[in-house]
């Protein structure tokens, strides 16, 4: 009987081979792929996501673990045609026109996959009119693009512009990172999110709904976002108004951060 435990250490651990052999031998069980993947892969890319925000795991930890991962799913694929077990949103994801840089946003799109989301991968060089189509054809939720050098960022604002004339934009989120995006970036160019790395990225998507959620769950969201899982200040008080957190700013005093969810100070 195949211990189900080795399957999370196996993926945990970057380790391929055992990932794969215990996959296999938990299909020969019958064992459901909604519960490989909900209760032992995702589980084990949580935790390796985990670690590396806490410093205690590298990028080449979630490569190996992202590898094991994957190797596993292509197994269970086939068996998931009548299920809805990792159907937890979908995302379009790709490096902007012009940048051929891909190393990080495909570790994105493998930790996306690894914790239970349909990603797309765009590839490199992706021009605004491909991400609409994507989107459209895929039913994306998420829109993610990445980007390396200072010169290609900008494009992202093209793409921005691009889903908005498709009337797209009360439909899709938009996520942007890379090496020279940061989050003023982000909120000036009128992108949804930011994300740093590729846990931050998974957390933020996970609560890409937050435009339906109620002010309390908003502002904790914008806060998480803004300040990170460890937030810096002691006390905070926000102001929420009828806009999306893209237009928020924020303002510090002391130990006090004032956030203002609005086109108005707090």
């Amino acid at each position: 009987m195949v211990n189900r435990d080795d399957l999370y250490f196996s993926i945990l651990n970057g380790n391929l081979e055992k990932a794969v052999s215990v996959t296999e031998m938990a299909i020969k069980e019958g064992i459901s792929p909604t519960e490989i993947i909900n209760q032992y892969m995702i589980k084990a890319m949580e935790e390796i996501g985990a670690r590396f925000e806490m410093g205690k795991a590298f990028v080449p930890n979630l490569l190996l673990a992202s590898r094991a991962m994957k190797g596993s799913l292509e197994l269970l694929r086939p068996l998931m045609r009548n299920e809805n077990a990792i159907g937890i949103g979908r995302i379009v994801i790709g490096t902007v026109k012009g940048d051929l840089h891909d190393i990080g946003k495909n570790l994105v799109a493998s930790m996306f996959e690894g914790c239970g989301f349909e990603v797309l991968n765009l590839g490199v060089d992706v021009s605004a009119d491909k991400f609409i189509e994507a989107a459209k054809e895929f039913q994306a939720d998420i829109i993610c693009m990445s980007a390396l050098l200072t010169t290609t960022m900008l494009y992202m604002k093209n793409v921005i512009r691009a889903v908005e004339m498709e009337g797209l934009k009360d439909h899709v989120k938009i996520m942007v990172g890379g090496a020279p995006v940061n989050e003023d970036f982000a909120l000036k160019i009128g992108a949804d999110a930011y994300s740093s790395n590729a846990n931050q990225a998974v957390q933020v998507a996970r609560r890409s709904d937050w435009a339906e959620r109620n002010d309390e769950d908003r502002c904790h969201f914008v806060l998480s976002v803004v300040f990170g899982n460890s937030f810096r200040h002691e006390l905070y008080i926000v102001c929420v108004g009828p806009y999306p957190w893209r237009n928020c700013r924020r303002y510090c005093v002391g130990d006090i951060a004032y956030l203002c969810l609005g086109n108005y100070a707090a």
